[in-house]
């Protein structure tokens, strides 16, 4: 009776398939545990041997906990909505619905073939109107909703609107106009427009104008990311900015909460500190500048109101409202000249280019609020208007771009911190002694931020200030394929569809073409756009991060028609335990489901207002890819060992067809036509392929289909080998040559169980306490290693313990019977069936964990070595508990030592238990 892995796994998937063995009950007396995976984006690529990482690390995780007595949710499904699905319709010509659905069964097909434990019963995609329906609903209650500063919580919109009426905005300053003041017999006076217009700065689901990159061949508007040098990735067709409506998420106003809730939570330090850098919270003051010969001011933040004295020159965003206000006449042509210039470059350029120094001086000053010195006002594209207040003082005897920026222009340099300035760079210390810095002057920079600060305040020109990196989420897209905006507009005026009409449903279109100035594709379906005369849909769809933001809770009650979730589902599950997936997520994704749940909690929808109790960020798994050497200008391959003796050019060979790095020539010649009369010079016989560690990409030919690896070695050794390649956080190459080590354990320990000719050889025999010792040290390892997510340690004890019960010839049930349930998490197919074959009638998923007993392994006797005169001459073994005198006469004893005592007189005999004896002569 062989290993039959292939059959083993078929039987064992489909079984738990058809008794719904992972189907999990909301209602259950014991402790609940809640893992996830990071929602996967079904692609049309398939998945490589790379992808499952995570899931299996997950699934080894949930296994493990149900083992242990838990109820555990492990729930799968799609995040289908998205820019990907409508560029890979586009491209094969296709309807993203359509598309969506093939690649999620493909998807679904791969990862049954390893065997995971998902409640498929759970399984829903973001693009079904019975879970965007709810997405679109989130939206609606972050649409009615503001966060009052003073509670730090969200509210309704409706308490903001009394206390209008009752005393204006006094007490709650406009997140999205600071500038905006009014009384309360004002606000009633405003009619219902303005209203809803004062209303929209502070909702936390806004309506605004932004600056988009807009590219007119396209019709579309591009990613930062998507432009390059002005010109978009895809094309290459130039790209202006352009201001659009756009919606928004006002998230900056959990800044402070997101911060402190990240010590609520087990996150690695890596993680936290990305979150805490792109949040970017700040202390400093604001300070304003009455613009020369106007009634303008320029309010700028700055962290370092000590330096106010170095000054040198303002810069503004070019795209600040000011700009065109104080620009001078004769300066009019150079600064739209500059402005012209600017629109073409991305925001990502604007700030990564530190070599390239451009500006353009306005032609107005400034005057310096505490000695009225005037201060050049310029603007330059390293100053961006969605940052701070779009204005900067420039210090540059303090900073690096300023000096940069003064050198280049020839501006004038002060130099307030003495010696500290060497005039050849900046010096940004806090340490140094101010000088030519007025009432500064002789203070330490540390103290005089706090003293600079304070007269900001008594002289009322500014004020101390709390700033924030961080900006506010866009959330429009003028795509197609994602969850409508259940936002109608009457007269220009934004106002919510009824709960009661949601969903708002995607309609088909045949084809993807933006509308009008802009607009998405949405806004060609005149029909669904006109809902009556004057009444108008919104043509924007929300971006991939919106169904994504909140699906960990739809899990809990995935098939519900009156809510998101029942409460009561949501209390039980509550916080996901262990959350799993990449760290590309980390500033993204992350950031929003937290703000989301945050402003559930606050509206008490739910009791938690953290999503993630613990998160793993799973390393990547490289492809390691295969090169051949081309003798140039032939279709002659040399060996990776003989290529220096040639002039070659490396490519790419597929994975597949080389045995770690021997060539299959015979498959490389029928891989591509150009290669079919390919010919070789080998070395030894072989033709050997070069190895180079890269990304894995279908354009590298360095992907494998984890299929493939079934087929060949089965899922379970599929799943230890990739547990077993290194510790799960970090990045390390695939190596197909390597998953054999793996399978010839799992077929060892398989004859451990089962002979080839007499079937099971397990006996109910009592197990020798060495057997004992064995099986209790790997429990005590497995149990530990699983639960602090160490799988690559625990693949190697399993292999340790094997080893040992092999050389014993251990076949005792009471051994081995165990050692299936820790083995079941990881290679669950194996275990199953070994655990039926031991004639067990209940599911080996029910089984109770072995539980680690320390008497088994507690050591009872020590092998001491023996010394005379302090060097070792031979061993002795003695009971740990063994009385001295009874000890010392059995060393005296000894042949050995009587030998090397020579005779000579007894001085005394030296015993350290458990450690060492020595005979003194």
């Amino acid at each position: 009776m062989e290993y039959n892995y292939r059959e083993i796994e078929k039987k064992w998937q489909e079984h738990w398939k058809q008794t719904k063995a992972y189907q999990v009950s909301n209602d259950s007396s014991k402790p609940k545990c809640y893992v996830l995976d990071m929602f996967p984006y079904p692609s049309g690529a398939g998945l490589h041997v790379g992808h499952p990482l995570g899931y299996i690390a997950s699934d080894i995780y949930a296994r493990y906990k149900r083992l242990k007595g838990f109820n555990v949710l492990h729930p799968m499904g799609y995040d289908a909505f998205g820019l990907p699905a409508e560029q890979y319709a586009l491209e094969t010509g296709q309807h993203p619905a359509v598309t969506t659905e093939q690649n999620i069964k493909a998807f679904r097909e791969q990862l049954d073939h390893i065997g995971f434990c998902f409640d498929w019963d759970r399984e829903f995609r973001t693009s079904d109107p019975g879970y965007y329906k709810w997405t679109q609903w989130i939206f609606l209650q972050l649409f009615d909703s503001w966060l009052n500063r003073a509670t730090q919580k969200a509210e309704r919109i409706s308490t903001l609107t009394a206390l209008f009426e009752k005393e204006g905005n006094a007490a709650n300053e406009c997140p999205g106009d600071r500038t905006l003041r009014f009384t309360a017999a004002e606000w009633k006076s405003f009619d219902e427009q303005r209203q809803r217009e004062i209303l929209m700065h502070y909702r936390l689901a806004y309506l605004a104008f932004a600056e988009v990159n807009w590219c007119p061949a396209l019709g579309t508007v591009l990613a930062n990311d998507e432009v390059v040098n002005g010109v978009s990735e895809r094309g290459g067709y130039p790209v202006i900015k352009k201001k659009m409506r756009q919606w928004f998420l006002r998230i900056t106003e959990y800044a402070n909460r997101l911060l402190e809730g990240l010590e609520q939570v087990d996150y690695s330090d890596a993680l936290r500190e990305m979150q805490r850098n792109w949040i970017g919270k700040s202390q400093g003051a604001e300070i304003r500048f009455d613009v020369k010969d106007t009634d303008q001011q320029i309010t700028v933040y700055t962290t370092r109101p000590d330096t106010i004295f170095g000054v040198d020159f303002m810069v503004l965003a070019p795209e600040h409202d000011l700009v065109n206000r104080i620009t001078t006449p004769d300066q009019k042509a150079a600064v739209e000249k500059y402005l012209d210039y600017v629109q073409s470059r991305s925001e990502r350029e604007r700030l990564a280019e530190v070599k390239q120094i451009t500006g353009c001086f306005t032609g107005a000053y400034a005057l310096n609020p505490f000695n009225g010195q005037p201060i050049p006002v310029w603007i330059s594209e390293y100053v961006l208007a969605g940052y701070g207040t779009g204005a900067i003082m420039a210090v540059p005897c303090g900073d690096q771009r300023d000096f940069l920026f003064a050198k280049h222009f020839n501006i004038h340099i002060t130099n307030i911190i003495g010696d500290a300035f060497n005039g050849q760079e900046a010096n940004p210390t806090k340490d140094a002694v101010l000088q030519n810095s007025d009432f500064l002057n002789g203070m330490v920079m540390k103290a005089a931020m706090d003293a600079a600060a304070a007269k900001i305040e008594e002289m009322g020109i500014g004020k101390r200030q709390i700033n924030y990196k961080m900006r506010d989420a866009g959330f429009s897209r003028q795509r197609y394929w994602g969850e409508p905006f259940p936002i109608i507009y009457k007269d220009g005026i934004a106002y919510p569809v009824a709960e009661n009409e949601l969903p708002v449903e995607l309609p088909h279109v045949e084809h993807y073409k933006q509308g009008e100035d802009g607009e998405g594709p949405l806004a060609n379906v005149t029909d669904w756009v006109n809902v009556a005369p004057g009444i108008r849909r919104e043509t924007n769809t929300m971006p991939g991060y919106a169904g994504s933001s909140w699906y960990f809770l739809r899990y809990a009650d995935p098939h519900n028609t009156t809510a998101f979730a029942d409460r009561k589902a949501i209390d039980y599950w509550n916080q996901v335990d262990v959350y799993v997936g990449g760290a590309e997520h980390a500033v993204g994704h992350l950031l929003y489901s937290r703000m989301w749940t945050k402003a559930l909690y606050d509206l008490g929808y739910i009791g938690f207002d953290e999503p993630y109790k613990k998160i793993i960020n799973q390393g990547m798994i490289g492809g390691s890819s295969r090169l051949v050497y081309r003798v140039r200008g032939t279709n002659t391959f040399v060996s990776h060992g003989l290529k220096d003796q040639y002039e070659t050019d490396p490519l790419h060979v597929d994975v597949n067809i080389v045995d770690g790095t021997e060539l299959d020539t015979d498959a490389f010649r029928q891989w591509k036509p150009d290669y079919r009369d390919a010919e070789f010079i080998l070395e030894d016989g072989k033709y050997i392929c070069g190895a180079l560690l890269e990304k894995m990409s279908k354009r590298l030919f360095n992907t494998v289909n984890p299929k493939d690896v079934v087929d060949k070695y089965g899922a379970d050794t599929y799943r230890m080998y990739e547990m077993f390649l290194g510790p799960i956080e970090q990045s390390k190459p695939w190596e197909t040559k390597g998953i054999e080590g793996v399978h010839r354990f799992l077929k060892k320990l398989w004859r451990l169980y089962v002979d080839e000719n007499k079937g099971l050889i397990v006996k109910d025999a009592p197990a020798t306490p060495e057997e004992l010792k064995v099986l209790h040290k790997t429990i005590q390892k497995i149990d530990g290693d699983t639960s602090n997510f160490s799988y690559n340690t625990a693949v190697s004890q399993f292999m340790i313990c094997l080893n040992e019960l092999s050389s014993m010839k251990c076949n005792k049930r009471s051994i081995l019977e165990p050692l299936l349930i820790l083995l079941c998490p990881y290679a669950p197919h194996v275990s199953a069936e070994l655990w039926q074959l031991l004639g067990n009638t209940s599911s080996i998923l029910e089984a109770a964990y072995p539980v680690f007993e320390e008497q088994y392994v507690k050591e009872s006797a020590f092998t001491y070595p023996i010394a005379v005169n302090g060097k070792t001459r031979t061993e002795m073994g003695f009971a740990l508990d063994a009385d001295n005198s009874a000890i010392e006469q059995e060393v005296l004893a000894n042949e050995v030592v009587q030998r090397w005592m020579e005779g000579k007189a007894l001085k005394k005999v030296v015993i350290v238990k458990g450690r060492m004896i020595n005979v003194v002569v």
